[in-house]
């Protein structure tokens, strides 16, 4: 049995608004944008280099390494990082993050120069009218900054990625002034922002759509068009394909969506849900390493019911759900007891099933523990321990399910 026979699938009853073979590409901002996040704390340079190998193996195509101008030790770590890939030839392209101003972006050049690699300039400046009230800007300042900024990274040697903060909340005409002064100075990147948290899915559509059709064409250049998103609104992973679905050729994200304030677009689930579109084909199998380091270097924590690498993902207690599981098990079909009660196959990403005992559970959820652990299942021990687990408040532990296992039968 095929898995189109047992289930139907309404998310493909229209066509899909991403053609299939599209290429999507990914730039990870875990060790640049992550980092601002209030409660994390700035990794150590080898964790930052395991993090950097880990992304590789999920085949992310490029990585923020840094904003050098920001310090020394932004300076220290950028240059670390370029050189581990320099050093490995490594597949991921390196960027920095620049505002618009030279003692941001010739640190990037003094450290591609000593490296021997290209490290793209991504640089920023705001863009909204509500920003430029706030500093007293015009678009005519922000227009001869723009050209200043990206003319000295080209000559320089680097490339151009040019980026307006705020760009959703930004009126069309100052941004076609803007990205059309970066491409016409050598840029060939842009990237669009939603750096509040501001949009929704037909509000990145109708942006990336206007930028496409009204700068990038009209411009005769090879431009590469970029989504970077913020989750405020709980719509990042949406907002992303909605990008992607109006000509966005590269999206933005963080490992366990760091960043400022409630923080990016969540990379892990940008990676699951291209693998599950059909978007991408790659071994996922690292994911769950990949955010449990990025938690561990940054000491924070995955709440246990995050997608895919939450503790509870793929976990359940519940008498239904084990009873079908376990049934789906008992045909030989790792994909049928993956499908029946989970929307996300566990395997895809080097994960598996896993079936508690707790308050709400089954007689099945007893035997398939016990069979688990090759423990004989005779009546009386599955009695026991289902009365233990109806009597307690939470799921029972390995531990405390082995020792009713060892009690003395009653007399």
């Amino acid at each position: 049995m095929q898995q189109n026979e047992w289930v139907y699938d309404w998310n493909t009853a229209t066509p899909p608004q991403i053609p299939p073979g599209t290429r999507v590409l990914l730039d990870d901002e875990t060790l640049r944008d992550g980092l601002q996040n209030p409660s994390v704390c700035d990794p150590r340079i080898e964790e930052k280099i395991e993090i950097l190998h880990l992304m590789e193996s999920l085949g992310i195509d490029s990585v923020n390494i840094g904003l050098p101008g920001a310090g020394p030790r932004a300076a220290a770590h950028t240059e670390a990082l370029a050189r581990e890939i320099a050093t490995n030839r490594m597949k991921i392209k390196p960027n920095c993050a620049a505002r618009t101003h030279e003692n941001d972006i010739r640190p990037i050049v003094e450290i591609s120069q000593r490296v021997g690699i290209a490290i793209e300039a991504a640089t920023f400046l705001g863009s909204s009218p509500i920003r430029r009230l706030v500093e007293d800007w015009t678009v005519e300042h922000l227009q001869r900054t723009t050209e200043k900024a990206v003319k000295f990274a080209v000559e320089h040697g680097l490339p151009s990625m040019y980026v307006t903060e705020d760009t959703i909340r930004t009126d069309p005409d100052t941004v076609k002034r803007l990205y059309a002064t970066a491409i016409r100075n050598g840029a060939r990147a842009v990237v669009l922002c939603d750096t509040v948290g501001h949009a929704t899915p037909n509000g990145a559509f109708n942006l990336v759509k206007f930028v496409v059709e009204e700068v990038v064409r009209l411009s005769g250049e090879k431009i590469r068009v970029d989504w970077h998103g913020h989750n405020d609104r709980g719509l990042a992973v949406a907002n992303s394909f909605a990008a992607i679905a109006a000509g966005a050729h590269q999206v933005h994200g963080a490992a366990n969506a760091l960043g400022e304030r409630v923080g990016n677009t969540p990379m892990e689930l940008m990676l699951v849900n291209l693998r599950l579109m059909g978007l991408i084909d790659r071994d996922l199998s690292n994911l769950k390493t990949y955010c449990e380091k990025v938690a561990a270097a940054t000491r924070t924590k995955i709440p246990p019911n995050y997608p895919v690498i939450g503790h509870d993902a793929f976990r359940t207690a519940t008498g239904v759900h084990a009873a079908a599981i376990v049934k789906a098990m008992q045909k030989g079909n790792e994909r049928l007891a993956d499908d029946v009660y989970s929307g996300v196959p566990a395997h895809l990403f080097g994960l598996e099933q896993v079936i508690e005992i707790g308050p709400m559970s089954g007689k099945s959820n007893v035997l398939y523990w016990l069979a688990r652990h090759q423990i004989p299942a005779d009546d009386a021990l599955v009695s026991r321990i289902l009365d233990a687990a109806k009597q307690s408040a939470r799921v029972l532990t390995d531990a405390e399910i082995r020792a009713l296992c060892t009690e003395p039968a009653p007399r």
